[in-house]
């Protein structure tokens, strides 16, 4: 890491404790492959590296920090609702600016977009996103990401090993019931710092950021980007959670032995049991941030998603002017995120009805209207 970066100065503290923990469930946890193990620790030393040169490029960036991140825009809800789709539609947007996916493996400063091409962190991030989908071609159609899109703010999350996303690429209970005692708000601090640096180039423009976790930490959210608009998306959960398990799914032939059946059914109830409870804290934060949180429904944004845009460019009061719209028209058009085919799961295959994932749930299906008609 030091060789590659530059640097071996990871800043204060905060990671070790969960470092800590992820290490000792990847002794405990899982059953790894021995292609699983390398993949395992190529991820836990990726997200050092990242936080090195994040480290580093501030270290290097005096005045970074000068200027605080204006009313950013941003999206989040229970994965599998849309929240990529929209994300993706709203970055054809020229006056925003988004967390771009080699940017995420490699804070810095963004440059120009015409350099990124020359620059090894992209090339890398080019690499291993290839190696990814050659590895499990079915994650093209499920969850396609590319270096040069904008992507989840999780990915800065997770540098701090305080992270939902630890607890998703392989068995790790142990870590994942660490994870769910702990406070997120060390590793918000580290990720605001990281959005600063990334945006320090254009500190004027605004931020269109992303990332479903959001919901179970509004009131994290809310401390750091204060005057901040959020697009909380919304599907059935019975149709967005088992979409979820069948992503995380994927990898787990490549990663562990066997247990398969039996993971897929643990990680269904879990995920249904984690992202209702999120659902419902979510509720509670909006109450105390009243006109702050837009809702957008799934099926509502696939019917007509010009509509839906117009009613959130209201709502974050900007302009769609006819060139914009001519550009989200096309996009809209050509269905990127269906050109590597579409992604199929079913929620049988893990073990449970509709109506059991739909149970923790009521309310929030009932607020949302999310049955029948709107699915």
């Amino acid at each position: 890491m030091s060789k590659e970066v530059g640097s071996d100065d990871l800043g204060e503290g905060d990671y070790l404790p969960g470092l800590t923990a992820l290490l000792q469930s990847m002794d405990y946890d899982p059953r790894f492959t021995d292609q699983g193990r390398r993949v395992a620790w190529g991820q836990v030393v990726g997200a050092l590296r990242s936080r090195a040169q994040a480290i580093k490029s501030m270290n290097e960036n005096p005045g970074y920090d000068a200027k605080p991140i204006v009313s950013p825009v941003v999206i989040t809800g229970v994965p599998r609702t849309g929240t990529t789709a929209l994300h993706r539609l709203m970055a054809v947007d020229p006056r925003f600016q988004g967390l771009q996916t080699w940017l995420l493996d490699a804070p810095m400063p963004r440059p120009p977009i015409e350099t990124w091409a020359s620059y090894p962190e992209f090339q890398k991030s080019v690499q291993v996103l290839e190696a990814r989908y050659a590895a499990a071609p079915e994650q093209r159609a499920a969850h396609f990401r590319a270096a040069e899109e904008v992507h989840e703010c999780c990915m800065l999350l997770w540098h701090s090993f305080v992270s939902n996303l630890w607890s998703c690429g392989w068995s790790a209970a142990t870590y994942d019931a660490w994870w769910q005692a702990q406070s997120e708000w060390p590793a918000y601090l580290y990720y605001y710092r990281c959005v600063q640096l990334i945006g320090s180039s254009e500190p004027e423009k605004r931020w269109l950021l992303k990332n479903p976790g959001h919901i179970e930490n509004l009131d994290l959210l809310f401390a750091i980007y204060p005057d901040a608009k959020v697009i909380q998306t919304h599907r059935d959960p019975a149709k967005a959670i088992p979409s979820l398990v069948s992503l995380l799914m994927t990898l787990h032939a490549l990663m562990e032995e066997g247990r398969l059946e039996q993971r897929g059914e643990i990680m269904l109830r879990r995920e249904v049991a984690k992202w209702s409870n999120a659902a419902r804290k979510a509720e509670i934060e909006r109450e105390k941030h009243p006109g702050r949180v837009m809702d957008v429904v799934h099926g509502d944004f696939h019917r007509d998603p010009m509509g839906v845009l117009e009613k959130i460019y209201a709502f974050i009061d900007m302009d769609i002017s006819d060139e914009l719209r001519a550009g989200f028209a096309q996009r809209i058009a050509e269905k990127p995120e269906l050109q590597h085919g579409v992604h199929r799961y079913n929620i049988t295959d893990y073990g449970m009805s509709e109506e059991e994932a739909r149970e923790p749930f009521r309310d929030y299906i009932q607020r949302y209207d999310l049955l029948e008609t709107r699915t």
